[in-house]
């Protein structure tokens, strides 16, 4: 059976990595890995328990008979649930930075951004649509944050050329931009979670190979884009009602969303509850300040004509229906005990982990940022020394190789697919123009990170 799972995983791979091609959902795929792999885990659950779990196993029976239904009991109290939890952190915390940038968007707290940009000047534009979308996925997820970019750069640039290029320098900006903190990406917030990084640590030691990552490729597409962009800069969108907040309202909304997702670290490390619980309360405070200010209209019951973005809605909703999926199906692989023999493996025959985070950085761009980033991660427990330690050098190496890696190839993430969607970009376009200026950019963030790693 554990034969059966791998080959599973190993067909979720497959079907992740062609869903361009197939047009079969990636959501949907996790989804089936994380439910199905646990049902053949369940029916051969006796050789699984007692393979990994037998000590525990024997304490839970506590004197009883052995039986079918005391070892689906014991998978699902002990084993089961513990996965469900770390996956249901993960998504907890989506679903509210989420709807965070959501209420956020719905009052016009990001129209700062349109009036920031608007120039007719290429080099301005680009660094600064890019730099805003670098400093906002560090604190939301990369999917939201690059959705919201391209809607505002497709609203001012007329030429397909131009948007594809300035587009694939906002997907490059966004996974630079969220592996750099552990807010902003769900593999920070894995490795946040599991205590194999801190959030001060991690983010002192990955922000200049997220940023060297982020600044060479767009410097060179800066080279491709001409002096001067064809834009057409429309009036700002009409929200379903007459009494829209003004400046300082719109202000003061960003600061309690942004500021408050900042916040975050800080209240995990005072109270040591899980991050999710500090996202909520972010939240909850700012749903009220929206309420407050928005109660003229919610009286006159205009708030449901309000234009609700569908297209961040439903991606967002792919994105945690993703994640949910991949985090059950490899936690179902880590249980087979597969995953542990893969670790021996390389420990006896590759010995070098920057070797590992090379091969799961192209394997990133192949099949999907997350799931090969949760692979990686699932290898090895956190130890007490070394590579492998809390703040280990494993942890990083892996968080920035799988993002920027990703980016490679325009399939290697959400954000990339969503570019493709909404830009008609085509794999062989973004692999003549773009992936060489990655690829450069991610060995010398690579680089930099062996250097502080090894000598700093």
């Amino acid at each position: 059976m554990t034969l059966v799972i791998v080959l599973m995983l190993a067909a979720a791979y497959l079907l992740i990595a062609t869903g361009h091609l197939t047009g079969v959902n990636k959501s949907a795929i996790a989804m089936f890995l994380g439910t199905a792999g646990w049902v053949v885990y369940v029916c051969y659950g006796t050789d699984f328990v007692m393979k990994l779990h037998a000590a525990e196993y024997m304490e839970f029976l506590a004197g009883m008979t052995p039986s079918s239904d005391t070892v689906k009991t014991f998978i699902y109290e002990n084993v089961f649930l513990k996965y469900v939890g770390r996956a249901a952190a993960i998504v907890m915390f989506l679903l509210a930075t989420m709807s965070i940038i959501e209420i956020l968007n719905n009052n016009g707290c990001f129209d700062f951004i349109t009036e920031w940009i608007r120039t007719r000047n290429s080099k301005r534009l680009l660094w600064t649509i890019t730099f805003a979308t670098f400093i906002l996925s560090a604190n939301l997820d990369n999917l939201t944050t690059t959705t919201m970019m391209l809607v505002i750069m497709n609203n001012i640039l007329q030429s397909g050329r131009q948007r594809m290029l300035v587009g694939s320098a906002i997907v490059l900006a966004a996974n630079c931009g969220g592996c750099f903190t552990v807010i902003g990406d769900p593999t920070g917030l894995i490795l946040w979670g599991d205590g194999a990084v801190t959030a001060s640590n991690f983010s002192a030691y990955m922000f200049i190979p997220a940023f060297v990552a982020w600044v060479v490729p767009t410097m060179l597409i800066n080279r491709q884009l001409p002096d001067r962009l064809d834009t057409q800069w429309r009036p700002s969108p009409y929200r379903g009602d007459e009494t829209r907040l003004n400046r300082w309202q719109r202000f003061v909304m960003l600061v309690v969303g942004i500021g408050g997702l900042w916040f975050i670290p800080t209240f995990h490390n005072i109270t040591k509850l899980s991050p999710f619980l500090g996202a909520l309360c972010v939240l909850s405070v700012l749903w009220v300040v929206n309420e407050a200010f928005n109660r003229r209209v919610m009286d006159a019951d205009q708030m449901a004509q309000r234009r609700i973005p569908r297209a961040l809605q439903y991606g967002a909703l792919q994105q945690m229906l993703f994640v949910m999926g991949i985090m059950m199906g490899m936690g179902v692989v880590t249980e087979t005990g597969i995953f542990a023999d893969v670790a021996h493996l390389f420990d006896q025959y590759v010995h070098n982990i920057w070797i590992i985070g090379a091969g799961a950085g192209v394997l990133s761009s192949l099949i999907d940022t997350f799931t090969v980033a949760v692979s990686n991660i699932m290898f090895y427990p956190v130890a007490e020394t070394g590579d492998m330690a809390a703040n280990g050098t494993y942890w990083k190496m892996i968080a920035f190789t799988t993002a920027v890696g990703g980016c490679l190839l325009s399939v290697g993430s959400t954000s990339g697919l969503a570019l493709m969607r909404m830009e008609h970009v085509r794999l062989g376009w973004y692999l003549k123009n773009l992936t060489p200026k990655v690829l450069l950019g991610w060995l010398m963030g690579l680089l930099i990170l062996w250097i502080e790693t090894n000598y700093i």
